[in-house]
């Protein structure tokens, strides 16, 4: 076959076996994955090797540019299959550190999204996981009831992954029945479950509070993080970080009323950015193809993250905005900053918007630098 003789359908069929040979290679580096995570945990050496990665992604971008590639495109090749990698060796790490092994779990509200994640996510750590939930979609292996009342509470974990509107009245309903096990909710925020938390530390029960700051389609957990509230009980929140320990989560460590004041800009705050992006837009009369048709790299990526907000659960952000004690603050930041921005404009203050860029600039570098340092 000569190259004037090479049909559309004789390139298409190279392609395919290309393809296919990339699969195998992918394949063969994922069972490689599982090798270097074994002999990672028999060395005592952390799953991930900041050091390493950036060599790999030096070396791969070299070899990128010597054969005429992108060095852009195998750099992102390569971090999708180090994330691969990473994803497998830390799934490795969980399973192998066995912390459930002969032990309980009840997860109450298992069958929703969060609660499914932490029912997988026990039953990895060798836990006999139980669910109490009406809904019938509970993850393979799991015992379900419908309601946590009709079990015997004796469990080593009882976990909360309920809707915020129910979860306080539950953690009471517990306090008077004094579980002996670790108890946790897993709520956005801490606000509406003070009176549930408390009432479980005041009958003596080991109590803490989690909130995990991904969503349920998370399956890498570097980079992440877990925030774990302080209600004074050491057993409690020692137990509740311990079932993270095998991860390479960050686990931070705060008091229930610094957690929402934080929550209301971290959550609160770039929601309410997003709702009033998309709101704008929608009130603005532009046909979403014209808007399409001129968009540009800022706008594309700030679309795409008010995307995923408004595809969200409305119930649940409304919760978020409402029920928090200290959510006004960061309204009320947002509209200052709004109101500035806009006064500049409207006046031609040059020097104004200029310092307000500025300011930004500083701002988000000091927090990059310290992003960095942690790395």
């Amino acid at each position: 076959m000569t190259r004037d003789t090479v049909t559309l359908e004789d390139l298409r069929q190279r392609m395919n076996d290309l393809d296919r040979q990339l699969m195998q290679l992918v394949a063969e580096r994922q069972e490689l994955s599982e090798e270097v995570a074994r002999v990672k945990r028999a060395t005592g050496r952390p799953t991930r090797d900041y050091e390493r990665e950036r060599e790999v992604i030096l070396g791969v971008r070299a070899a990128a540019a010597e054969r005429g590639v992108s060095g852009e495109l195998a750099e992102q090749l390569l971090r999708l299959l180090i994330r691969s990698s990473l994803t497998t060796q830390e799934q490795a790490s969980v399973i192998a550190h066995g912390a459930g092994s002969g032990r309980r779990a009840l997860v109450i509200g298992g069958a929703g999204k969060m609660g499914g994640w932490f029912v997988s996510f026990l039953a990895s750590q060798g836990f006999s996981v139980e669910v109490a939930d009406p809904a019938p979609a509970v993850a393979a292996g799991a015992k379900q009831v419908q309601d946590w009342r009709r079990t015997d509470l004796k469990h080593d974990y009882i976990v909360l992954a309920t809707p915020l509107g129910i979860t306080d009245a539950i953690l009471r309903d517990l306090a008077l029945r004094r579980p002996p096990g670790v108890i946790f909710d897993v709520g956005s925020l801490k606000s509406p479950l003070r009176a549930g938390l408390l009432a479980l530390k005041s009958h003596g029960c080991k109590v803490t509070s989690v909130h995990p700051m991904f969503g349920p389609d998370t399956q890498l957990l570097s980079g992440r993080h877990v925030v774990f509230v302080d209600l004074g009980n050491d057993v409690a929140l020692a137990g509740a970080r311990e079932l993270f320990a095998p991860t390479m989560a960050e686990q931070v460590v705060m008091s229930l009323d610094d957690h929402d004041r934080l929550i209301a800009y971290v959550l609160g705050l770039s929601h309410a950015l997003n709702i009033a992006f998309f709101t704008a837009l929608a009130d603005s009369g532009e046909a979403a193809p014209r808007l399409a048709r001129m968009s540009s790299t800022t706008f594309d990526a700030q679309l795409d993250v008010a995307t995923r907000v408004a595809q969200d659960s409305a119930e649940l952000y409304y919760e978020i905005q409402s029920l928090n004690d200290y959510g006004a603050e960061s309204l009320e930041a947002l509209s200052q900053a709004i109101e500035r921005l806009r006064t500049a404009v409207l006046s031609q203050d040059h020097d104004t918007f200029v310092a307000l860029m500025r300011r930004g600039r500083d701002y988000l570098q000091d927090r990059r630098s310290v992003t960095e340092r942690r790395a």
